[in-house]
């Protein structure tokens, strides 16, 4: 079998699991924030118009021969979990072939156009790619890309409503923070404004706004002002979805350096749940939906529309500052060892014991040396 291959870049939102991957742009523009490694060393550059639709029409030709097989092995040219297993079990099938048929599996209607600032490709061009995907595949329902609030602020309002036309369903963002101090800190090369102005003109053009917040980038620091002012600026914005991403300080990153030099001093489990308390208690931008959907996050129940749930998320904040230190300690274990999704978990009897068992045994030989671990396990995720 023809092993064709096309080119994806390394990340994409956890929402976009289900969608094909096509890589328009290469690696971020910017490359300079001091938390992140995801392009580490890697230089920007755009793609042409006519390399993106060569791969587009790769991946048509593996769709071709994915269903193709499904006929030949009896399944009508579906991509059920039975063909799914074949072609990942087998050496007669690439990677590209497998996120194909991944996609497929998951009904083929979702794209998400790589890698970290799709838009900044000239507008005529990304809707000529747009134009050309949907042609290919009539399918697609929903196109999504990430993108730089300074390079939104660039765009015309008009811009944004004729790639909405085109097809770009949404736009996912990179806030991080709306505390003009730690941007500039954490070397983001925007600031509040400009995160005001891009938002602002992304949602006057109709494109669904996932903004990224990140609790615990302010540090001990700017805790406060980092809650306060990010909720300020996303009041101004009123985007579609806030998306949680805690901070996670991983090695080879500008920000592990100054933590280890003690320049920067992050925060604890608690106090980020107290941040996050902050955040929700200033936001009234009431039609915007707030999801926790990270594996970083210690609190993934988090989630609803600031409308009708905004007590009902603070409320989760609250149960978890009002857990006992052991049981806080437990459940914070429970959490980072991927057992634990929400707090009604600690009612779980059996696990909890063996959770609590660790925690006492912790507590017996090592005081203190578990919040160092659990720290460890977090910042250590991939």
């Amino acid at each position: 079998m023809d092993l064709s291959i096309f080119e994806q870049g390394p990340i994409r939102p956890p929402s976009e699991a289900t969608s094909l991957l096509i890589r328009a742009t290469r690696n971020c523009p910017w490359n300079r924030c001091t938390f992140c490694y995801s392009y580490h060393r890697a230089k920007f550059s755009l793609r042409a118009v006519e390399e993106i639709k060569e791969d587009i029409r790769t991946i048509k030709k593996i769709t071709e021969r994915i269903k193709e097989f499904s006929w030949q092995q009896g399944h009508g040219g579906q991509v059920d979990y039975s063909i799914l297993q074949l072609i990942f079990n087998s050496h007669h099938f690439s990677d590209c072939d497998r996120s194909v048929a991944m996609w497929l599996y998951y009904g083929g209607t979702s794209v998400f156009l790589q890698d970290a600032n799709t838009i900044i490709m000239k507008t005529d061009q990304l809707i000529e790619v747009l134009q050309y995907l949907k042609e290919a595949f009539p399918s697609i329902e929903r196109i999504t890309s990430y993108g730089r609030s300074r390079t939104a602020a660039k765009k015309t309002v008009e811009e944004f409503l004729r790639l909405k036309e085109a097809g770009l369903s949404r736009i996912h963002v990179g806030m991080e923070s709306g505390y003009d101090p730690l941007l500039d800190f954490i070397k983001k090369g925007e600031t509040a404004s400009d995160h005001i102005e891009g938002g602002k003109r992304i949602v006057a053009g109709g494109i669904s706004l996932s903004e990224y917040i990140m609790p615990g980038l302010g540090g001990t620091k700017w805790t406060k002002e980092h809650a306060q002012a990010t909720a300020d600026v996303l009041n101004e914005i009123k985007p579609h979805y806030i998306r949680l991403r805690s901070l996670q300080v991983r090695e080879n990153t500008s920000l592990y350096a100054m933590m280890r030099e003690g320049l920067f001093v992050p925060l604890g489990d608690e106090d980020v749940v107290r941040e996050l308390q902050v955040l929700l208690e200033n936001l009234n931008c009431f039609d915007t939906y707030v999801v926790s959907d990270h594996i970083l996050n210690l609190l993934e129940e988090i989630e609803g529309r600031l409308s009708e749930d905004k007590e009902k998320m603070l409320a989760v904040t609250h149960r978890f500052l009002s857990l006992s230190r052991q049981d806080k300690l437990i459940y914070r274990l429970g959490r980072r060892q991927g057992i634990y999704r929400s707090l009604d978990d600690l009612s779980h009897r059996d696990m909890y014991e063996k959770l609590k068992m660790i925690v006492e045994e912790y507590d017996k030989k090592a005081p203190g040396q578990l919040d160092e671990d659990l720290f460890k396990t977090m910042h250590g995720y991939i």
